[in-house]
């Protein structure tokens, strides 16, 4: 089980900005695929207390539940991108 988990709906391009994230940093990461219907995406809203996607949780730096894609992305890139520490 990798330390990233992103939970996202199949066709969403914020879903897919964060991917194409993922991938060019080369991370591990599982990935849960919420239902369409907002009102069943209880697992997602449990962690981020909200029920739109992306949405991502990293147990090794303790973030738990961050959503909006341009965030999840500069969080990535700041964490895991050429100018980490």
């Amino acid at each position: 089980m990798a330390a990233i988990t992103m939970y996202e709906l199949p066709g969403c391009p914020y879903c897919a900005k964060v991917r194409s994230k993922l991938d060019d940093l080369d991370l591990e990461y599982d990935v849960i695929e919420v239902p369409r219907s907002h009102d069943e995406r209880t697992e997602v809203e449990k962690v981020s207390g909200q029920t739109g996607v992306p949405v991502i949780s990293d147990e090794a730096e303790g973030v738990e539940g961050m959503h909006e894609s341009d965030d999840i992305v500069e969080y990535l890139e700041e964490t895991y991108g050429e100018g980490a520490a």
